[in-house]
């Protein structure tokens, strides 16, 4: 999913809520300022014996605090990255699917009385490979559920069968369209010439697929994910007893502002380190997908397509 808000004011940036992070760390936000609260109220009225020994200076909070901003902007720049890589890959895919269709249509002739043949390989090439782009995005979504729901109209039975009881279904279509480019060369439809470049863009698909799954198997590793949180949440925890006896009652205000800088930016790292899933702020896959089929199909000069898919309160999915 990915969110777009057009033209947004000031105002109304500083005030939206859906799509927000603090959506996911209010809990984290309340738990911190609440014991920063109490601190404050324990400091205040000496209602534990002695507690002002715990009293901390506001040094080791300065150099903690820079080194942890340094080290959450290096994992959200990793996160990013990760995201922006997603991103470029499925532009390929974008590209790759176009052109292959313009090949199909363009490289594959025949005489006029195989006319109604190659038209029926054409189409059957097309729908596979809009196929292959709806079973990409489920099968980085880890949606097997989808196959039988969305590709129904895309492939005969047989194949959509035989798509389902393969351990990885994009990568069963790309073999068929490989098999089909090689029946369309044994009939004379395609040119011995021309079939490296039909393979060419099979090996780019491939080449996209495997990139998308490296990133969506190879997450950042969860020991740095562990040690970020807990950093995170000592500091915060830890916080009051280095304010309280300069910042006195606006202790809790200042922790709540401190906090919501340090959760925000690990909940952002969190979101947007699998860039394939239903987040807010993930990839619009399926209105990606849905694009590319609807631009493969118009080149047959096909017009029952699917709508294009438009935002739903700012959220593209």
């Amino acid at each position: 999913m990915m969110v777009f808000e057009e033209r947004p004011s000031w105002l109304q940036i500083v005030l939206h809520l859906r799509s927000s992070v603090l959506t996911r760390i209010w809990g984290r936000l309340l738990t911190t300022t609440l014991f920063a609260l109490i601190v404050t109220q324990a400091f205040q009225f000496e209602l534990v014996p002695g507690i002002e020994q715990l009293s901390l200076t506001a040094a080791p909070f300065s150099l903690i605090g820079l080194a942890l901003g340094i080290f959450l902007g290096f994992r959200n720049n990793t996160s990013y990255q990760r995201f922006w890589e997603g991103r470029i890959l499925w532009g390929r895919l974008v590209n790759t699917s176009r052109s292959l269709t313009r090949q199909v249509l363009t490289l594959a002739q025949a005489s006029p009385e195989d006319a109604d043949a190659l038209a029926g390989f054409q189409r059957a090439f097309v729908h596979r490979l809009a196929a292959y782009v709806h079973a990409l995005r489920f099968h980085l979504r880890d949606e097997p559920e989808g196959y039988r729901r969305d590709l129904s109209r895309l492939l005969p039975n047989d194949d959509l069968e035989a798509l389902v009881a393969s351990s990885n279904p994009p990568i069963a279509l790309i073999q068929t369209l490989g098999e089909r480019a090689t029946e369309a060369w044994q009939r004379g439809w395609i040119e011995s010439f021309h079939l490296p470049t039909f393979e060419a863009s099979l090996t780019s698909l491939t080449d996209i697929q495997g990139g998308c799954e490296r990133i969506r198997s190879t997450p950042i590793p969860f020991s740095y994910t562990i040690l970020i949180h807990r950093i995170v949440a000592v500091y915060c925890l830890a916080l009051p007893f280095g304010l309280v006896t300069t910042t006195h009652q606006v202790t809790p205000l200042v922790v709540l502002l401190v906090s919501y800088a340090f959760f925000g930016l690990d909940a952002i790292g969190d979101e947007i380190e699998n860039p394939f899933g239903c987040d807010d702020h993930d990839l619009p896959l399926q209105a990606m997908s849905t694009m590319i089929e609807v631009n493969v199909r118009e080149q047959l000069g096909e017009t029952d397509l699917p709508a294009i898919r438009k935002p739903i309160d700012n959220v593209l999915s």
